[in-house]
């Protein structure tokens, strides 16, 4: 039976990200014990690492620094799948625009950029026609992803289509290779990273558990596969 530690920074109610593990679980043929954690030693211990998260970046990286970032970023290192949503995405760089000072994981190197209002569209530079004016942030509710390259991980889910999904967020990673980028969205005039995939890490702006069956694909593969 899988070990699966989901990381708990203090922030939100997980059991929803819970729920939909031990679901895609039971789909995928792939029994697993899912602990919901913020123990160091009980992370470095677990075979996969689901990193959630909804809050403030200064509170995750206030988090990180108590040994919890060193057991993940050793867990990255040895090859142990991780899967990051949201927040769990934006720790894996540098930084934040969200909290100057605070340090993510600098797994990958690069910044979490902030979102900002659409202008009109003559302001923001659209083309005559694009209705970009009212778009708002946070960047909230169902939208279509695009798999921008060829993917290896949980994203081939997806491969051949491109599906909707649930987003809310105010920030987006932007990592310095822009070759880790394996999904975009579009949001006004912002196109938006939607995923990240290098090796043994899988990483989502948007929530796979809130995208019903489409994101229960996702998470029968990270388990399954």
């Amino acid at each position: 039976m899988q070990a699966i530690a989901l990381v708990d920074f203090g922030m939100g109610n997980l059991r929803s990200v819970e729920r939909a593990l031990l679901q895609a679980a039971g789909e995928a043929g792939a029994p697993c014990a899912v602990t919901r954690t913020g123990d160091p030693e009980l992370i470095a211990r677990a075979d996969k690492v689901v990193v959630p998260g909804q809050g403030a970046f200064r509170d995750c990286a206030a988090a990180l620094a108590t040994g919890l970032g060193d057991a993940l970023r050793e867990q990255i290192r040895k090859g142990t799948p991780y899967l990051g949503i949201c927040l769990g995405m934006q720790a894996l760089l540098d930084a934040s625009e969200e909290a100057e000072g605070a340090r993510g994981l600098g797994v990958f190197p690069g910044v979490v950029k902030r979102l900002t209002p659409a202008l009109d569209g003559a302001e923001a530079g659209a083309p005559a026609g694009v209705p970009w004016a009212g778009i708002k942030i946070p960047h909230m509710g169902w939208n279509r992803i695009a798999i921008t390259r060829e993917v290896e991980g949980p994203l081939r889910a997806f491969a051949g289509e491109n599906p909707f999904v649930y987003f809310v967020h105010s920030y987006h990673a932007v990592p310095d290779d822009p070759t880790l980028i394996a999904a975009t969205t579009q949001h006004g005039p912002h196109r938006i990273t939607a995923a990240l995939e290098r090796d043994n890490v899988t990483a989502t702006q948007f929530h796979p558990e809130k995208s019903q069956e489409t994101g229960l694909r996702l998470l029968v593969r990270f388990l399954g596969g």
